[in-house]
């Protein structure tokens, strides 16, 4: 029981230490998505703000707003689920696999 105090006690000055680092790396990362197959493409930065967004020329001239609208939503939302898969697993990374406490899991957005 105890060793699990003192590996978690480790485990906190180390967060500790590298936790800038790592949200500085997550916060200057980009990740992109696309939809339609590459008529749209968002790309987000590590706290999930909309950075670039591209959309071909060819779908613009259809004209079809429904269709632009769902298709822009769709490569913001897979590209927002980029930068948060590469979130955790930086956090996971972080931790070595240990789950956090409960009201911490935000600490790199």
């Amino acid at each position: 029981m105890f060793g699990d105090l003192g590996k978690m006690i480790k485990l906190a000055g180390e967060m500790k230490r590298r936790l800038p680092e790592i949200q500085a790396k997550i916060a200057a990362s980009q990740y992109s998505a696309d939809a339609g197959g590459g008529a749209v493409t968002a790309t987000v930065n590590g706290k999930m703000q909309l950075v670039d967004l591209k959309i071909s020329t060819p779908l613009l001239a259809e004209g079809d707003a429904a269709m632009l609208e769902d298709l822009i939503k769709a490569a913001v939302s897979a590209a927002q689920d980029k930068a948060a898969t590469a979130a955790a697993e930086a956090m996971n990374e972080l931790t070595g696999g240990m789950p956090l406490p409960p009201g911490m899991d935000g600490l790199l957005g």
